[in-house]
C-alpha cells in the first residue's frame, strides 16, 4: 500500500495561494526574452537583467554558453605535426589523482582531452574516499580561472623565483640566528612527504613553529580523540554496518568531519533481507542528514547537549542532572532503547564542537562496542589546533614572530579575529603567502608565492591511517608557479625534485616493496603495516584541550542558552569559501533551500512571526525575503532571511563561505561573511536577531518548473510492503491514453 500523506512543494501551497495554482496551470511561465537580457549581441554591455532573472530565464551557465555558441566565430583547427603517442583527438585519457585543498580530500579520476583536464569523476580503484562531491567536480574550473596569480609577486610587482628565494632565504637565516620565531601557518596537508620536508626545515631553521589551521574547525573532536587514544585524528565511521544511527547536530551526508560518509550510509538504507538501517536525527538546522532520517527531532543546540548527556546516562550509566521538555526526553529514551537493542550494530555521532560532547560520543560507542565506530584507523584529513592559532595571533601582536609563511590558508577572511591577525601581520618582519589567488591574506602579505592548481601538482596524502593517495599533474603548469613543497626544498638547499622526493619516500617507507608506478596509476595505496610518517608533535601537546573527568556531567552543565542560538554551517556547494570564484558552485542550488548565489539566515516559522520576518513569492514563483541584523558579542552582520520548515524554534542558521572581497571577480562577491561570528571557533553562538529594512531578491528555484497534473512524485510505503509485495503495489506504472485505451508507460518512446 502507498502512503496517504500529503507532500507540499512549498509552504506557499499551504496558504491555498493563487500563485501556486497559476504556476501549476502555466508550466512554462514566460517565453525566454533573450533580446532583453542579452542586450547588445556584440558586447552584452546593454544587458539590464538581474542575476536572479538570468538564472530564471536560462538556468545555469551551460545554457548561457549554448546561447552564446549559436552565433560564435568559426575557429579552424590545426593538426599535429608530430602527434603524441598517447593523444588521439576525440578520445579521452584518464588519470588518477587526489584533491587535498585543506577542506576537501579525496581520490578522483580526471578526464582529459588533448592534454586538457575537463572533468572530475569518482575513482573506483580507491579503497577510501573515492567519491567526488560537488566541489571536487567543480574544481576543474579553477584550473582555468583568469584571476589566478601567474608568477611570484613582491608588493604589487612581479619578480622572478630566483629573486624570491634569494631575498626570503637571507631573511630566514637572519631571523633564525636572532632567535625570532619563523612560523609555518598551513592548512591540513595530511601529507607524509610534506611532514618530512617540514621536519627538515625545522632542523635547518631552529626557531620554526608549525601551526596547522583548519578554517572550519574540528579541533574539539581532534582534542577529544587525542586525549583518549593518544593520536591526533578523527574516528572513522562505516555506516553501512550500522542498524541504528543516532546523530546530534551532525550532517554526515554533508561536510561533517570532512564528508565522504554518504556511500556507506546509502548502502545501509537499501532494504535487504527484510531489514534496513534506522536513523534518528537530533538537530537545529534542517540538514541533508536530517531530511533523510526516519525520525527527526528539531531541538536547539543547548538542548542537544542535554539530550546527548541524557543518552550517555542511559547507555553508559552516568548520572544526569538536567531537564528536557517531555517530548524531547521521550525521544532520547526511545533512541537509547533502540541503541541498546541494536548493540554493536548501533552508533552515535555528533557535530557539537565541544570536547566533552565529543568525548561522550566516544564513550557511548565504546560502551556499545559499535562495529561502525573505528578508532584504530583514524581520519587524518583534519589536524588543525585552535589554541595554537590563538597563541600565534598573540605572539604576532607582541612582536615575537619574525616571519610567517602561509600555505593553503586565508586567515584574514576566515579567522573570527581577523583584525587582530592583520595587526600582528604588520609587525612581522617577513610575510609570505603561498596562494593561487591574490586573496584577502595574500594581498596583505609582502610576498605572494604563486602556486599551481592541484591538477598541475605533485603530492601525497594520508587520508586515514594506512590509506594513502597520490597527487600527480594532469597538465603542464599554465603559469610560472611553484608548490610550497618546492620552496621547502629550496630553503633547505635540497636540489631534489619534489616528484623524486615523493617517490624515494614512498619506496623507503610506505610501499613495502610494491610498485610506485602501480600506486600512481591507481591513485591510492593501502597497507596494514605500521607507517610512522607524522611530523614530530612538540607544540601541540601543550595546546590540546582535555575533557573533564566526567565529560557527561560537564557537558550537561555547559548547556545554557541566552536568547536565540545560532548554528554556523557549510553548504555542500560553497564549503569553506575557497572556491567562491567558481560560478558552477555559486549557481548550484542548496539541496535544502533550493537557493543559489547567497547565504542567509534560516529561521523557524514561529520565530519569523514573532520577529515580523517575511518571505514573499512573486507571481513568477520568485522568492523575496526580509533582512535581519544578527549580533554576536558586539559583532553585527545584516543578512537576508529564509523561513525554513524544520528549523528548531529558538534557533537560527547561517552558512559560512560567503562574503569574500578579494581574489575573485566582482560578480562572485556574494552573500555575507559569517566568520566574524565564528568566535572561539565554536559553530554555536548566542545571538540577537532584529528585523532590518528592505527585501532581498533570492535566486530560488523551489517553485520553478511546477508541473501541471503530475503531483504524485514521491512514493512511500512501509518496509514490510516493500519486501513482500511487487513494486507495482507502491509504485504503480503511469498510464497514458493510446488509441483511446489506457496503456502503461514502460518506455520513454
Amino acid at each position: 500500500m502507498s502512503s496517504n500523506k500529503k507532500y507540499w512543494k512549498s509552504v506557499e501551497e499551504l496558504k491555498d495561494s493563487s500563485i501556486v495554482e497559476t504556476l501549476k496551470q502555466n508550466e512554462f511561465v514566460n517565453e525566454i526574452p533573450t533580446e532583453e537580457f542579452l542586450g547588445n549581441k556584440e558586447t552584452l554591455e546593454g544587458s539590464s537583467t538581474t542575476r536572479r532573472d538570468f538564472l530564471k530565464y536560462v538556468g545555469f551557465s551551460t545554457a548561457a554558453a549554448s546561447l552564446a555558441a549559436c552565433e560564435g566565430p568559426v575557429i579552424k583547427s590545426i593538426p599535429y605535426v608530430v602527434q603524441p603517442d598517447r593523444i588521439i583527438p576525440g578520445v579521452a585519457n584518464y588519470y588518477a589523482t587526489t584533491i587535498a585543498d585543506g577542506f576537501d580530500f579525496g581520490s578522483v579520476l580526471v578526464k582529459t582531452r588533448e592534454g586538457r583536464p575537463i572533468k572530475i569523476e569518482n575513482n573506483a580503484l580507491a579503497a577510501t574516499d573515492g567519491g567526488a562531491n560537488a566541489r571536487m567536480n567543480a574544481s576543474v574550473l579553477g584550473l582555468y580561472d583568469s584571476t589566478r596569480v601567474q608568477e611570484p609577486v613582491k608588493g604589487k610587482t612581479a619578480i622572478s623565483w630566483e629573486r624570491f628565494y634569494r631575498e626570503t632565504g637571507e631573511q630566514l637565516k637572519t631571523f633564525s640566528a636572532d632567535g625570532r620565531q619563523i612560523v609555518l601557518l598551513t592548512q591540513t596537508f595530511a601529507s607524509p612527504s610534506t611532514n618530512k620536508l617540514i621536519a627538515e626545515f625545522k632542523e635547518k631553521y631552529t626557531t620554526v613553529n608549525h601551526v596547522v589551521y583548519d578554517a572550519v574547525s574540528e579541533s574539539a573532536a581532534l582534542d577529544a580523540f587525542q586525549a583518549k587514544y593518544g593520536e591526533r585524528g578523527l574516528a572513522d565511521y562505516e555506516f553501512s554496518t550500522a542498524s541504528t544511527i543516532v546523530a546530534f547536530g551532525a550532517d554526515f551526508l554533508g561536510d561533517w568531519q570532512g564528508g565522504g560518509f554518504d556511500t556507506g550510509y546509502s548502502q545501509g538504507r537499501i532494504p535487504t533481507k527484510g531489514r534496513m538501517s534506522r536513523h534518528i536525527q537530533f538537530e537545529s538546522n534542517m540538514s541533508l542528514a536530517g531530511a533523510n532520517a526516519d525520525k527527526r527531532v528539531p531541538i536547539t543546540p543547548s538542548q542537544q547537549k542535554l539530550a546527548l548527556a541524557k543518552l550517555h546516562s542511559l547507555i553508559v550509566g552516568s548520572a544526569f542532572s538536567g531537564s528536557l521538555p517531555p517530548a524531547i526526553d521521550k525521544a532520547v529514551q526511545d533512541a537509547a532503547s533502540e541503541l541498546r537493542k541494536a548493540g554493536s550494530a548501533g552508533v552515535v555521532v555528533t557535530g557539537i564542537q565541544d570536547v566533552n560532547a565529543q568525548t561522550v560520543v566516544l564513550e557511548i560507542n565504546e560502551a556499545l562496542n559499535s562495529k561502525a565506530f573505528n578508532p584504530e584507523k583514524p581520519i587524518k584529513t583534519r589536524q588543525g589546533n585552535d589554541n595554537a592559532v590563538m597563541t600565534l595571533v598573540e605572539d604576532m601582536k607582541a612582536g615575537k614572530v619574525g616571519a610567517v609563511i602561509m600555505a593553503g590558508v586565508n586567515p584574514l577572511y576566515t579567522l573570527p579575529n581577523a583584525s587582530e591577525f592583520s595587526e600582528g601581520l604588520k609587525q612581522t618582519g617577513l610575510s609570505i603567502a603561498f596562494s593561487m589567488k591574490a586573496d584577502e591574506t595574500a594581498s596583505a602579505s609582502q610576498y605572494i608565492a604563486a602556486t599551481p592548481h592541484y591538477l598541475e601538482s605533485w603530492g601525497d596524502v594520508e587520508l586515514k591511517k594506512g590509506h594513502f593517495g597520490l597527487i600527480q599533474p594532469t597538465i603542464r603548469p599554465l603559469f610560472n608557479t611553484q608548490q610550497f613543497q618546492d620552496a621547502l626544498l629550496k630553503w633547505t638547499e635540497n636540489d631534489t625534485k619534489y616528484s623524486d622526493y615523493i617517490k624515494t619516500l614512498w619506496n623507503e617507507s610506505i610501499l613495502d616493496g610494491q610498485s610506485f608506478n602501480q600506486a600512481l596509476h591507481d591513485g591510492s595505496f593501502s597497507t596494514t603495516a605500521v607507517v610512522a610518517l607524522t611530523e614530530e608533535e612538540v607544540s601541540t601537546e601543550e595546546t590540546v584541550e582535555t575533557p573533564s573527568g566526567n565529560a557527561a556531567a560537564a557537558l550537561a552543565a555547559s548547556a545554557s542558552s541566552k536568547g536565540m542560538e545560532l548554528t554556523l554551517y557549510t553548504k555542500v556547494g560553497m564549503g569553506d569559501g575557497q572556491q567562491a570564484n567558481n560560478p558552477w558552485l555559486q549557481e548550484f542550488p542548496d539541496p535544502i533551500t533550493r537557493t543559489s548565489w547567497d547565504n542567509y539566515l534560516t529561521v523557524s516559522a514561529a520565530d519569523a512571526k514573532t520577529l515580523e520576518l517575511v518571505n514573499e513569492h512573486e507571481a513568477t514563483g520568485a522568492l523575496n525575503g526580509s533582512y535581519a541584523d544578527i549580533t554576536v558579542n558586539g559583532k553585527t552582520v545584516t543578512v537576508p532571511v529564509i523561513i525554513q520548515p524544520g528549523q528548531a524554534k529558538g534557533s537560527v542558521g547561517l552558512a559560512l563561505g560567503f562574503g569574500r572581497t578579494a581574489g575573485l571577480k566582482e560578480e562572485m562577491k556574494t552573500g555575507v561573511n559569517g566568520y566574524p561570528l565564528y568566535q572561539n571557533f565554536n559553530n554555536i553562538q548566542n545571538v540577537t536577531v532584529k528585523k532590518a529594512a528592505g527585501l532581498h531578491e533570492f535566486a530560488c528555484v523551489q517553485l520553478q518548473n511546477t508541473l501541471m497534473g503530475r503531483g504524485d512524485i514521491i512514493k512511500e510505503t512501509t518496509l514490510e510492503v516493500f519486501n513482500t509485495k511487487d513494486k507495482s503495489v507502491w509504485n504503480a506504472v503511469p498510464t497514458v491514453s493510446l488509441n483511446h485505451e489506457e496503456v502503461a508507460v514502460t518506455s520513454p518512446k
